[in-house]
Protein backbone atom coordinates (compact mmCIF):
# COMPACT_ATOMS: atom_id res chain seq x y z
CA UNK A 1 0.00 0.00 0.00
CA UNK A 2 2.43 2.30 0.72
CA UNK A 3 3.97 2.34 -2.80
CA UNK A 4 0.67 2.84 -4.18
CA UNK A 5 0.36 5.87 -1.29
CA UNK A 6 3.86 7.30 -2.92
CA UNK A 7 2.38 6.77 -6.54
CA UNK A 8 -0.40 8.87 -6.00
CA UNK A 9 1.90 11.08 -3.98
CA UNK A 10 3.60 11.41 -7.00
CA UNK A 11 0.81 12.46 -9.31
CA UNK A 12 0.19 15.13 -6.73
CA UNK A 13 3.56 16.64 -7.09
CA UNK A 14 3.42 16.30 -11.03
CA UNK A 15 -0.10 18.25 -11.16
CA UNK A 16 0.93 20.99 -8.45
CA UNK A 17 3.49 21.75 -11.59
CA UNK A 18 0.58 22.50 -13.99
CA UNK A 19 0.63 25.62 -13.67
CA UNK A 20 4.16 26.41 -13.97
CA UNK A 21 4.77 24.90 -17.09
CA UNK A 22 1.64 26.22 -18.52
CA UNK A 23 3.61 29.62 -18.66
CA UNK A 24 7.70 28.49 -18.59
CA UNK A 25 6.97 25.82 -21.49
CA UNK A 26 4.12 27.62 -23.44
CA UNK A 27 6.38 30.07 -23.13
CA UNK A 28 9.59 28.34 -24.70
CA UNK A 29 7.15 26.62 -27.63
CA UNK A 30 6.13 30.13 -28.65
CA UNK A 31 8.99 31.01 -29.44
CA UNK A 32 10.71 27.82 -30.97
CA UNK A 33 7.70 27.63 -33.55
CA UNK A 34 4.78 29.83 -34.68
CA UNK A 35 2.64 26.39 -35.73
CA UNK A 36 -0.37 26.76 -33.06
CA UNK A 37 -1.36 23.53 -34.19
CA UNK A 38 2.17 21.99 -32.74
CA UNK A 39 2.07 24.11 -29.82
CA UNK A 40 -0.91 23.13 -28.72
CA UNK A 41 -0.43 18.85 -29.19
CA UNK A 42 3.54 19.08 -27.78
CA UNK A 43 2.39 21.13 -24.80
CA UNK A 44 -0.45 19.20 -23.80
CA UNK A 45 1.25 15.77 -24.51
CA UNK A 46 4.43 17.79 -21.79
CA UNK A 47 2.12 19.31 -19.22
CA UNK A 48 -0.67 17.25 -18.61
CA UNK A 49 0.98 13.56 -19.98
CA UNK A 50 3.36 13.09 -17.05
CA UNK A 51 0.38 13.70 -14.49
CA UNK A 52 -1.76 11.73 -16.37
CA UNK A 53 0.19 8.94 -16.85
CA UNK A 54 1.51 8.58 -13.27
CA UNK A 55 -2.53 8.81 -11.72
CA UNK A 56 -3.71 6.11 -14.46
CA UNK A 57 -0.67 3.62 -12.89
CA UNK A 58 -2.77 3.26 -9.57
CA UNK A 59 -5.93 1.53 -11.08
CA UNK A 60 -3.58 -1.38 -12.58
CA UNK A 61 -1.39 -1.40 -9.16
CA UNK A 62 -3.97 -1.52 -7.00
CA UNK A 63 -5.75 -4.19 -9.13
CA UNK A 64 -1.76 -6.26 -8.47
CA UNK A 65 -2.20 -5.81 -5.30
CA UNK A 66 -5.39 -7.92 -5.01
CA UNK A 67 -3.21 -10.32 -6.87
CA UNK A 68 -1.01 -11.17 -3.96
CA UNK A 69 -3.25 -12.72 -2.28
CA UNK A 70 -3.77 -15.15 -4.98
CA UNK A 71 -7.10 -15.13 -4.94
CA UNK A 72 -7.68 -15.06 -8.82
CA UNK A 73 -12.03 -15.15 -8.98
CA UNK A 74 -11.28 -12.06 -6.22
CA UNK A 75 -8.98 -10.44 -8.93
CA UNK A 76 -11.48 -10.15 -11.74
CA UNK A 77 -13.97 -8.69 -9.82
CA UNK A 78 -11.90 -6.39 -8.53
CA UNK A 79 -10.73 -5.54 -11.76
CA UNK A 80 -14.44 -5.23 -13.40
CA UNK A 81 -15.23 -2.93 -10.37
CA UNK A 82 -12.17 -0.54 -10.88
CA UNK A 83 -12.54 -0.58 -14.66
CA UNK A 84 -16.35 0.19 -14.59
CA UNK A 85 -15.97 2.93 -11.82
CA UNK A 86 -13.51 4.73 -13.94
CA UNK A 87 -15.72 4.80 -16.63
CA UNK A 88 -18.61 6.24 -14.83
CA UNK A 89 -16.17 8.35 -13.10
CA UNK A 90 -14.60 9.67 -16.84
CA UNK A 91 -18.48 10.37 -18.00
CA UNK A 92 -19.18 12.08 -14.76
CA UNK A 93 -16.24 14.30 -14.65
CA UNK A 94 -16.66 15.23 -18.31
CA UNK A 95 -19.84 16.48 -17.69
CA UNK A 96 -19.34 18.00 -14.07
CA UNK A 97 -15.71 19.69 -15.45
CA UNK A 98 -17.29 21.31 -18.37
CA UNK A 99 -20.56 22.26 -17.53
CA UNK A 100 -19.96 23.19 -13.34
CA UNK A 101 -16.09 23.28 -12.41
CA UNK A 102 -14.63 25.23 -14.92
CA UNK A 103 -17.40 27.95 -15.33
CA UNK A 104 -17.83 28.39 -11.57
CA UNK A 105 -14.27 27.64 -10.33
CA UNK A 106 -11.76 28.07 -12.87
CA UNK A 107 -9.33 25.80 -14.44
CA UNK A 108 -6.45 26.74 -11.84
CA UNK A 109 -8.68 26.32 -8.88
CA UNK A 110 -9.39 22.78 -9.92
CA UNK A 111 -5.69 22.08 -10.47
CA UNK A 112 -5.52 23.09 -6.37
CA UNK A 113 -8.20 21.08 -5.30
CA UNK A 114 -6.96 17.71 -7.52
CA UNK A 115 -3.83 18.09 -5.95
CA UNK A 116 -5.28 18.20 -2.60
CA UNK A 117 -7.54 15.41 -2.96
CA UNK A 118 -4.53 13.35 -4.34
CA UNK A 119 -2.46 14.12 -1.72
CA UNK A 120 -5.10 13.13 1.07
CA UNK A 121 -5.87 9.76 -0.46
CA UNK A 122 -1.86 9.30 -0.87
CA UNK A 123 -1.88 10.36 3.53
CA UNK A 124 -4.90 7.89 3.64
CA UNK A 125 -3.43 4.71 2.52
CA UNK A 126 -0.08 4.79 3.99
CA UNK A 127 0.10 1.76 6.49
CA UNK A 128 2.11 3.67 9.20
CA UNK A 129 1.24 6.90 10.10
CA UNK A 130 4.37 7.83 12.51
CA UNK A 131 5.07 11.47 13.90
CA UNK A 132 8.05 11.74 11.66
CA UNK A 133 5.55 10.26 8.65
CA UNK A 134 2.97 12.84 9.38
CA UNK A 135 5.73 16.04 9.84
CA UNK A 136 7.34 15.22 6.12
CA UNK A 137 3.46 15.34 4.62
CA UNK A 138 2.58 18.62 6.28
CA UNK A 139 6.52 19.84 4.65
CA UNK A 140 5.42 18.24 1.34
CA UNK A 141 1.70 19.55 1.24
CA UNK A 142 3.26 23.12 1.94
CA UNK A 143 5.16 22.48 -1.42
CA UNK A 144 2.73 21.60 -3.17
CA UNK A 145 0.50 24.76 -2.27
CA UNK A 146 3.80 26.65 -3.00
CA UNK A 147 4.35 25.36 -6.54
CA UNK A 148 0.37 26.10 -7.32
CA UNK A 149 0.88 29.39 -5.89
CA UNK A 150 4.45 30.64 -7.94
CA UNK A 151 2.65 28.54 -10.77
CA UNK A 152 -0.19 32.00 -10.31
CA UNK A 153 2.50 34.04 -9.70
CA UNK A 154 4.90 33.47 -12.50
CA UNK A 155 1.80 33.63 -15.16
CA UNK A 156 1.04 36.81 -13.67
CA UNK A 157 4.71 38.10 -14.40
CA UNK A 158 4.88 36.45 -17.97
CA UNK A 159 1.46 38.60 -18.59
CA UNK A 160 1.37 42.05 -17.23
CA UNK A 161 -0.82 43.21 -19.00
CA UNK A 162 -3.95 40.60 -18.21
CA UNK A 163 -6.20 42.46 -16.16
CA UNK A 164 -9.00 39.60 -15.79
CA UNK A 165 -8.93 35.64 -16.08
CA UNK A 166 -11.76 34.11 -16.81
CA UNK A 167 -13.14 30.40 -17.67
CA UNK A 168 -16.11 30.10 -18.65
CA UNK A 169 -18.08 26.83 -20.12
CA UNK A 170 -16.75 26.86 -23.47
CA UNK A 171 -13.37 29.30 -23.52
CA UNK A 172 -10.69 31.19 -21.37
CA UNK A 173 -11.34 34.35 -21.26
CA UNK A 174 -8.74 37.19 -20.80
CA UNK A 175 -9.39 41.12 -20.32
CA UNK A 176 -5.76 42.52 -21.64
CA UNK A 177 -4.80 46.39 -21.35
CA UNK A 178 -2.53 47.15 -24.00
CA UNK A 179 -0.73 50.13 -25.63
CA UNK A 180 1.75 53.34 -24.94
CA UNK A 181 1.50 56.35 -23.57
CA UNK A 182 -0.26 57.70 -26.58
CA UNK A 183 -3.33 55.13 -27.19
CA UNK A 184 -4.47 52.52 -24.59
CA UNK A 185 -6.69 49.58 -25.67
CA UNK A 186 -8.82 47.25 -23.50
CA UNK A 187 -8.78 43.72 -25.68
CA UNK A 188 -10.96 40.50 -24.86
CA UNK A 189 -9.27 37.76 -26.03
CA UNK A 190 -10.54 34.11 -26.35
CA UNK A 191 -8.40 31.23 -25.84
CA UNK A 192 -5.33 32.19 -28.44
CA UNK A 193 -7.28 34.70 -30.49
CA UNK A 194 -8.16 38.34 -30.09
CA UNK A 195 -12.08 38.89 -30.38
CA UNK A 196 -12.59 42.68 -29.62
CA UNK A 197 -10.74 45.84 -28.05
CA UNK A 198 -11.67 49.45 -27.87
CA UNK A 199 -9.77 52.18 -27.37
CA UNK A 200 -10.00 53.15 -23.99
CA UNK A 201 -10.05 57.21 -24.06
CA UNK A 202 -12.38 57.17 -27.09
CA UNK A 203 -14.44 54.09 -26.35
CA UNK A 204 -13.91 53.60 -30.68
CA UNK A 205 -13.99 49.91 -32.00
CA UNK A 206 -10.18 49.02 -33.01
CA UNK A 207 -11.31 46.31 -35.02
CA UNK A 208 -11.44 48.04 -38.90
CA UNK A 209 -13.36 45.38 -39.92
CA UNK A 210 -16.41 46.25 -37.69
CA UNK A 211 -17.14 49.58 -39.60
CA UNK A 212 -17.67 47.09 -42.90
CA UNK A 213 -20.77 45.75 -41.50
CA UNK A 214 -22.41 49.37 -42.29
CA UNK A 215 -22.23 48.63 -45.50
CA UNK A 216 -26.18 47.61 -44.59
CA UNK A 217 -27.03 51.07 -44.77
CA UNK A 218 -26.22 52.11 -48.11
CA UNK A 219 -27.38 48.48 -49.82
CA UNK A 220 -30.84 48.69 -47.81
CA UNK A 221 -32.16 52.06 -46.96
CA UNK A 222 -35.03 50.75 -45.42
CA UNK A 223 -33.14 48.38 -43.24
CA UNK A 224 -34.49 48.81 -39.26
CA UNK A 225 -33.61 45.02 -37.82
CA UNK A 226 -30.42 43.38 -37.18
CA UNK A 227 -29.08 39.99 -35.79
CA UNK A 228 -25.56 39.72 -34.86
CA UNK A 229 -23.98 36.35 -34.49
CA UNK A 230 -21.33 36.27 -31.84
CA UNK A 231 -21.35 39.26 -29.34
CA UNK A 232 -18.13 38.79 -27.94
CA UNK A 233 -17.25 42.08 -25.99
CA UNK A 234 -20.42 44.05 -28.03
CA UNK A 235 -18.14 46.58 -29.19
CA UNK A 236 -20.49 46.50 -32.95
CA UNK A 237 -23.80 46.19 -30.98
CA UNK A 238 -23.02 49.26 -28.53
CA UNK A 239 -21.58 51.27 -31.54
CA UNK A 240 -24.86 50.29 -33.71
CA UNK A 241 -27.23 51.34 -30.82
CA UNK A 242 -25.34 54.82 -31.15
CA UNK A 243 -25.20 55.44 -33.95
CA UNK A 244 -28.49 54.26 -35.43
CA UNK A 245 -31.04 55.79 -32.95
CA UNK A 246 -33.89 54.23 -34.36
CA UNK A 247 -33.07 50.59 -35.20
CA UNK A 248 -32.90 47.48 -33.25
CA UNK A 249 -30.42 44.70 -32.94
CA UNK A 250 -30.46 41.04 -31.52
CA UNK A 251 -27.49 39.03 -30.48
CA UNK A 252 -27.08 35.77 -30.63
CA UNK A 253 -23.69 34.93 -28.39
CA UNK A 254 -23.83 31.17 -26.93
CA UNK A 255 -21.14 32.26 -23.83
CA UNK A 256 -22.81 34.34 -21.50
CA UNK A 257 -20.16 35.14 -19.48
CA UNK A 258 -18.62 37.13 -22.43
CA UNK A 259 -21.93 39.67 -21.91
CA UNK A 260 -21.24 39.56 -18.41
CA UNK A 261 -17.53 40.82 -19.01
CA UNK A 262 -19.05 43.50 -22.18
CA UNK A 263 -21.19 45.16 -19.06
CA UNK A 264 -18.18 45.23 -16.78
CA UNK A 265 -15.67 46.14 -18.74
CA UNK A 266 -16.46 47.27 -22.11
CA UNK A 267 -19.79 49.64 -21.58
CA UNK A 268 -22.43 47.13 -23.13
CA UNK A 269 -25.95 48.53 -22.08
CA UNK A 270 -28.23 45.21 -21.86
CA UNK A 271 -31.64 47.55 -20.66
CA UNK A 272 -31.68 49.17 -23.62
CA UNK A 273 -34.66 48.56 -25.12
CA UNK A 274 -33.52 47.98 -29.25
CA UNK A 275 -31.15 45.47 -27.74
CA UNK A 276 -32.01 41.63 -27.23
CA UNK A 277 -29.57 39.40 -26.08
CA UNK A 278 -30.14 35.04 -26.84
CA UNK A 279 -27.29 33.18 -24.81
CA UNK A 280 -28.14 30.65 -27.51
CA UNK A 281 -25.89 28.94 -30.53
CA UNK A 282 -25.47 31.06 -33.47
CA UNK A 283 -26.95 28.05 -35.69
CA UNK A 284 -29.61 26.93 -33.37
CA UNK A 285 -30.92 30.30 -33.26
CA UNK A 286 -30.84 30.58 -37.44
CA UNK A 287 -32.52 26.51 -37.19
CA UNK A 288 -35.15 27.78 -34.76
CA UNK A 289 -35.93 31.41 -34.84
CA UNK A 290 -39.07 32.71 -36.54
CA UNK A 291 -38.03 36.49 -36.25
CA UNK A 292 -37.09 38.53 -39.31
CA UNK A 293 -34.36 40.70 -39.72
CA UNK A 294 -33.07 43.24 -42.52
CA UNK A 295 -29.41 42.40 -41.80
CA UNK A 296 -28.04 39.49 -40.23
CA UNK A 297 -23.99 40.29 -38.88
CA UNK A 298 -22.17 36.86 -38.28
CA UNK A 299 -19.11 37.69 -36.61
CA UNK A 300 -18.39 34.20 -35.03
CA UNK A 301 -15.49 32.99 -36.76
CA UNK A 302 -12.19 32.30 -34.92
CA UNK A 303 -9.66 33.30 -37.16
CA UNK A 304 -9.47 29.98 -39.68
CA UNK A 305 -11.25 27.73 -37.43
CA UNK A 306 -14.55 28.65 -37.78
CA UNK A 307 -17.31 26.59 -36.65
CA UNK A 308 -18.46 24.79 -39.57
CA UNK A 309 -22.52 24.59 -38.73
CA UNK A 310 -22.03 28.23 -39.36
CA UNK A 311 -20.22 28.19 -43.01
CA UNK A 312 -22.74 25.41 -44.70
CA UNK A 313 -25.37 25.70 -47.34
CA UNK A 314 -28.34 24.75 -45.08
CA UNK A 315 -26.97 27.60 -42.30
CA UNK A 316 -26.81 30.09 -44.94
CA UNK A 317 -30.21 28.81 -46.07
CA UNK A 318 -31.77 29.45 -42.79
CA UNK A 319 -30.30 32.45 -42.29
CA UNK A 320 -31.63 33.81 -46.13
CA UNK A 321 -34.98 32.83 -44.78
CA UNK A 322 -34.87 34.51 -41.58
CA UNK A 323 -34.28 38.00 -44.07
CA UNK A 324 -37.02 39.88 -44.60
CA UNK A 325 -37.33 41.80 -48.70
CA UNK A 326 -33.99 43.38 -49.92
CA UNK A 327 -32.12 41.69 -46.62
CA UNK A 328 -28.60 40.38 -46.16
CA UNK A 329 -26.08 38.63 -44.75
CA UNK A 330 -22.33 40.21 -43.90
CA UNK A 331 -19.72 37.85 -42.90
CA UNK A 332 -16.37 38.67 -41.76
CA UNK A 333 -13.72 35.90 -42.86
CA UNK A 334 -9.86 35.35 -42.30
CA UNK A 335 -8.27 33.81 -45.41
CA UNK A 336 -6.57 35.24 -48.05
CA UNK A 337 -7.17 35.62 -51.48
CA UNK A 338 -4.76 33.52 -53.19
CA UNK A 339 -2.26 31.18 -51.94
CA UNK A 340 -2.19 28.35 -49.25
CA UNK A 341 -4.78 30.17 -47.28
CA UNK A 342 -7.26 30.82 -50.23
CA UNK A 343 -9.50 27.65 -48.95
CA UNK A 344 -11.68 29.52 -46.47
CA UNK A 345 -12.64 32.28 -48.47
CA UNK A 346 -12.63 30.05 -51.57
CA UNK A 347 -15.10 27.40 -50.57
CA UNK A 348 -17.68 30.39 -48.54
CA UNK A 349 -18.19 32.61 -51.96
CA UNK A 350 -19.11 29.37 -53.85
CA UNK A 351 -21.62 28.00 -51.10
CA UNK A 352 -22.61 32.44 -50.72
CA UNK A 353 -23.09 31.75 -54.85
CA UNK A 354 -25.26 28.77 -54.35
CA UNK A 355 -27.83 30.29 -51.98
CA UNK A 356 -27.70 34.33 -52.41
CA UNK A 357 -29.19 36.24 -55.21
CA UNK A 358 -26.05 38.05 -55.33
CA UNK A 359 -22.69 38.44 -53.67
CA UNK A 360 -20.27 40.85 -53.09
CA UNK A 361 -16.39 40.75 -51.18
CA UNK A 362 -14.73 43.47 -49.88
CA UNK A 363 -11.09 43.43 -48.76
CA UNK A 364 -10.58 45.64 -44.90
CA UNK A 365 -6.81 46.62 -45.98
CA UNK A 366 -4.37 46.34 -48.60
CA UNK A 367 -2.91 43.03 -47.47
CA UNK A 368 -1.51 41.24 -51.03
CA UNK A 369 -3.77 38.39 -52.30
CA UNK A 370 -1.26 35.67 -50.80
CA UNK A 371 -2.03 37.36 -47.40
CA UNK A 372 -4.29 35.98 -44.40
CA UNK A 373 -6.83 39.42 -43.67
CA UNK A 374 -10.02 40.30 -42.93
CA UNK A 375 -12.64 39.90 -45.58
CA UNK A 376 -16.09 40.85 -45.94
CA UNK A 377 -18.51 38.54 -47.84
CA UNK A 378 -22.00 39.60 -48.24
CA UNK A 379 -25.21 38.01 -49.75
CA UNK A 380 -28.16 39.29 -50.82
CA UNK A 381 -31.65 38.33 -51.01
CA UNK A 382 -33.82 39.93 -53.90
CA UNK A 383 -33.18 43.35 -55.17
CA UNK A 384 -30.56 45.67 -53.76
CA UNK A 385 -32.45 49.10 -52.32
CA UNK A 386 -29.85 51.63 -51.95
CA UNK A 387 -29.33 54.41 -50.06
CA UNK A 388 -27.44 57.09 -52.64
CA UNK A 389 -27.62 59.54 -50.98
CA UNK A 390 -25.30 57.61 -48.25
CA UNK A 391 -22.44 56.82 -51.03
CA UNK A 392 -20.09 59.53 -49.89
CA UNK A 393 -20.41 58.34 -46.36
CA UNK A 394 -19.42 54.85 -47.24
CA UNK A 395 -17.59 55.77 -50.45
CA UNK A 396 -14.16 54.56 -48.85
CA UNK A 397 -15.61 50.90 -47.93
CA UNK A 398 -17.68 50.76 -51.27
CA UNK A 399 -14.01 50.96 -53.14
CA UNK A 400 -12.48 48.16 -51.14
CA UNK A 401 -14.76 45.85 -53.18
CA UNK A 402 -12.49 42.57 -54.83
CA UNK A 403 -14.11 42.34 -58.15
CA UNK A 404 -13.45 39.69 -60.74
CA UNK A 405 -13.50 37.19 -57.71
CA UNK A 406 -14.44 33.95 -58.58
CA UNK A 407 -14.12 30.30 -57.18
CA UNK A 408 -14.29 26.46 -58.84
CA UNK A 409 -14.81 25.06 -55.08
CA UNK A 410 -17.54 22.72 -54.39
CA UNK A 411 -20.16 24.35 -51.86
CA UNK A 412 -20.00 23.28 -48.25
CA UNK A 413 -22.95 21.92 -46.69
CA UNK A 414 -23.19 19.27 -43.70
CA UNK A 415 -22.15 16.44 -45.26
CA UNK A 416 -19.19 18.21 -46.76
CA UNK A 417 -17.24 20.69 -44.63
CA UNK A 418 -13.85 20.89 -45.68
CA UNK A 419 -13.20 23.89 -43.54
CA UNK A 420 -13.86 24.80 -39.83
CA UNK A 421 -12.34 23.18 -37.00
Amino acid sequence: MNILSFLILLGAFFTSLIPIFETALVKTMSQASDNLVFIAIVTSALIFGIPSFIVATVSPFAVKLRDSEKNHESVGKTSGRVSSLSTIGSIVGTFLAGFVLIPNLGVRTIILITTIILFLLAFIIFDKKDVKYVCSMIVILLVLLGLNYYGKVLFEKSNPDIIEDVDSEYSRIWIKQIGNSEVSYKVMQVDTGTESYINEETNEMGARYLYFYDLFDYYNKDANSTLMIGGAAYTYPTYYLNKYQNKTIDVSEIDDKMTELAVKDFGLDINNPRLTIYHQDGRSFLNYTKNKYDTILIDAFKGLNAPFELTTYEALTNAKNALNDNGMVITNILSSLEGEEEDFIKYEYATYKAVFDDVKLFKVTDAKANERQNLILVGFKGDKNINKEKYYEYEDLLAREVTNFSSDREIVTDNYAPIGN
